[in-house]
């Protein structure tokens, strides 16, 4: 078996996730460091990540989490910043974050141990809504508003993004709150298509992923997904 396969049946993350752990030097087998995304495993091979072994896990779980801002989404942090992965250190299955949110980001983000759907959620052809609800600068006029809901180049990037849903819910004299509803995952993307337009995100919180609602969770508070939630989001 390929060991980015393996490495999602255990739980670590989806696939691409695994590969970058790979090519970052995250992973050994048998004590060796290995980089190459061909490698094969037995099913008796000692694989490590991060120095902690993996197993495959039969016990899938799935949270979901309202992350603050000022924690970063990964499992580990170069610069040394807290990361969501802190918060659950004594979770009893090792838990990944599925897809990410940036530094600066709050709101919803689902974190779970099923590499295998963690993988379909975040391929772009499952093309999961992700709605976000931005505080942003001023008063975007309705021209800036079709802009975005047709698609914006942002800056450093030469594809247009793809046809948002984008409904303005708060208008006040230095802000507006707008709800943005995308299923793309390119980098600060929200934040890059409102500075295409012209204003700033003062604030960014994900509302929605797939059917998933943040709800009446407070920042830094999670909740076990419900078997309902679980069902539907296999059959995305």
């Amino acid at each position: 078996m390929r060991l980015q396969k393996y490495m999602a049946m255990c739980g670590v993350a989806a696939r691409r996730k695994c590969e970058e752990m790979i090519a970052a030097g995250c992973v050994t087998v048998n004590g060796r460091l290995v980089t190459e995304m061909g490698t094969q495993v037995e099913e008796n091979d000692e694989v490590c990540v991060d120095g902690a072994r993996i197993t495959p896990e039969e016990e899938k779980r799935y949270v979901l989490y309202h992350k603050p801002a000022g924690e970063v989404t990964t499992v580990s942090d170069e610069k040394g910043r807290e990361t969501v992965m802190d918060r659950f250190r004594d979770f009893p299955v090792r838990l990944y974050p599925v897809g990410r949110l940036d530094y600066d980001s709050e709101g919803l983000l689902l974190l779970t141990n099923d590499g295998e759907l963690a993988q379909r959620l975040t391929h772009p052809s499952c093309e999961v809504d992700k709605v976000y609800l931005a505080r942003v600068t001023g008063n975007p006029s309705n021209e800036a508003i079709d802009r975005l809901r047709r698609g914006v180049y942002m800056e450093g990037d030469e594809r247009r993004t793809y046809p948002a849903d984008v409904r303005v819910v708060r208008d006040e004299s230095l802000f507006s709150d707008i709800l943005v509803t995308i299923h793309e995952g390119r980098n600060r993307q929200v934040r890059r298509m409102f500075d295409a337009v012209g204003h700033k995100v003062l604030l960014l919180r994900r509302v929605r992923f797939g059917p998933l609602e943040l709800g009446g969770l407070r920042r830094g508070e999670w909740r076990e997904l419900t078997a309902e939630e679980v069902a539907l989001l296999h059959r995305l």
